[in-house]
């Protein structure tokens, strides 16, 4: 069982398109490309090297050979036809000098001279190499294979290549050689010289190309051994190497693994020898982070919703409950008796005022979430607030009000709902101070590009572990701010909503005993007007 459970593991190992086989493939693949493209231009480079080497060494031989050797001169203008073979240079009476034997045979490797005047052989014999091939051309392409009578066929070219050949002679300097196959299909490489200076006649040497084919394949063959030890080499080494240099994305992984909705806190390290992992890393930290926030403000959020719709339901519970005892109790016979009817109807009335209140502010707050609606427009802050101080005064009541306002201040607003801000803090701290030695000071002023107005009274203040807390929805700081005195506690939310749909700030100070200020701020559009 477990021999077959490494069976699968291995499979599973290699069929798996991880990081490490691809990485190893693909450099195996670039590697064994690279050497199979080396060892192409090894073969070509050396091919061609063998190849012109050996041609200046048959040039030089060429060279080398006494220009008499065929009685003056290896031309074939006086040879009678300009058409012979081997067998025509080779005269019936053998009895020459030196081609001989004692028996009179004719010794290998040597072919007596053929003198072209007269047609007698002279005295010098022509000693060739026994693995090479000779032909001569004439110029009006006569076309003589010397070693043919020895089974050394030489190639014969076409003539335009012949042709081709005078002309290279006559403009290179450099040994140029071919390679052509003769009638029985052995490939040799040619090299040609003029049979006498000044003559366009052809002498043509060949050799066979095999040795050097040989040579060539030998050297080849020890490049691809080599080239495989190299590779295996190469993976034996490679495997350790990548697998140190992935330890890092491998740690990545296993973190990831770790992490949860419960366990955001988890972070990678930030430096760890390698820049790309190290930005990756910074990638996964920031991605936690936001995500840490984001759980974080869904949490808060959920618990703001849970909150919201308690203290909703809480709000207009109480009104309900108030207007069904009173329905109870006009049911009961209190509505035949117009001294209990008309109280009753008094405070349903009442009940039903203040609930239609919470769900307009109720709806202005969810307006306000989504897409506030705001028509803006050019207003003069100052003769904004002189326009609402007679109804600030009439709802101060017997309170002190004071104000502090800075003239020619311009701001783009809606006026309506800057109002409705105003109005707000203004109720706010009416109901917080006393009814008769109550001082509410109004200040507007300009710092910093901005217009702010504060609105300060001398009522009980807040204490401090509730300042952070006064716009949210619902929020009462304690048993004073209770419904006989205040609303349903969203008044401030809608300010702070407001002020920020305008782009402004809005904040409180407030210490026990003393008071407390409300102050906002908005963007200023201009001054000196």
């Amino acid at each position: 069982m477990s021999a077959r459970g490494g069976l699968h593991k291995l499979k599973q190992r290699l069929t798996t398109k991880s990081l490490r086989s691809q990485l190893l493939a693909r450099s195996l693949f670039i590697i064994a490309a690279l050497l199979i493209l080396i060892g192409g231009l090894q073969y070509t480079f050396m091919r061609d090297f063998l190849y012109r080497n050996q041609a200046e060494a048959m040039m030089s031989e060429l060279r080398n050979m006494p220009r008499d050797l065929f009685g003056g001169g290896w031309s074939m203008g006086d040879l009678p036809g300009k058409t012979h073979k081997e067998s025509d240079w080779n005269h019936e009476d053998n009895t020459t000098h030196g081609n001989t034997s004692g028996d009179g045979t004719q010794m290998p490797g040597t072919v007596p001279s053929y003198d072209g005047n007269n047609g007698s052989r002279p005295d010098n014999p022509v000693f060739f190499m026994l693995d090479k091939s000779m032909a001569i051309i004439d110029i009006d392409g006569a076309y003589t294979d010397v070693t043919a009578s020895r089974g050394i066929a030489s190639p014969r070219l076409t003539d335009a290549q012949y042709d081709e050949v005078r002309e290279q002679m006559g403009h290179q300097r450099e040994v140029q050689y071919r390679v052509a196959t003769s009638a029985d299909g052995t490939e040799q490489l040619l090299v040609f010289t003029n049979t006498s200076p000044g003559s366009n006649a052809i002498l043509q040497l060949g050799q066979k190309t095999a040795p050097l084919k040989d040579v060539l394949i030998r050297q080849v063959s020890i490049f691809a051994g080599l080239s495989l030890l190299a590779l295996i080499g190469g993976i034996l080494l490679f495997l350790p190497i990548l697998r140190r240099t992935l330890r890092p994305l491998n740690r990545m992984v296993e973190t990831v693994a770790r992490i949860d909705a419960g366990s955001l806190n988890e972070r990678f390290p930030a430096v760890q020898g390698q820049l790309e992992i190290d930005r990756l890393a910074e990638s996964f930290n920031g991605m936690l982070e936001r995500l840490a926030l984001s759980f974080e403000a869904e949490r808060e959020a959920k618990e703001q919703m849970r909150r919201f719709i308690a203290d909703a339901s809480h709000e207009l519970r109480t009104p309900l409950t108030s207007i069904h005892g009173f329905i109870e109790v006009l049911l009961r016979g209190a509505a035949d008796r117009r001294e209990q009817l008309y109280p009753a109807l008094n405070s349903m009335h009442g009940e039903s005022t203040r609930i239609k209140k919470l769900v307009e502010d109720l709806l202005t707050l969810a307006k306000l979430d989504r897409a506030p609606q705001l028509h803006l427009s050019e207003v003069r802050f100052d003769r904004l607030m002189e326009e609402m101080e007679p109804h600030l005064h009439m709802l101060a009541g017997d309170r002190e009000v004071r104000f502090h306002l800075d003239k020619n201040i311009l701001v783009k607003c809606d006026a309506d709902k800057i109002k409705q801000v105003v109005l707000n803090l203004f109720h706010n701290a009416v109901q917080h101070t006393d009814a008769s030695n109550g001082v509410i000071e109004v200040s507007v002023h300009t710092k910093n590009g901005q217009v702010a107005c504060s609105i300060r009274d001398n009522g009980v203040g807040i204490a401090e572990e509730h300042v952070a807390h006064v716009f949210d929805r619902f929020y009462r700081s304690d048993t004073s701010r209770t419904r006989k005195q205040g609303g349903a506690g969203l008044g401030l939310a809608i300010s702070q909503s407001l002020v920020e749909a305008h782009e402004g700030t809005i904040s409180v100070e407030s210490e026990l005993g003393v008071g407390s200020t409300f102050t906002f701020t908005l963007p200023l559009l201009d001054s000196g007007k």
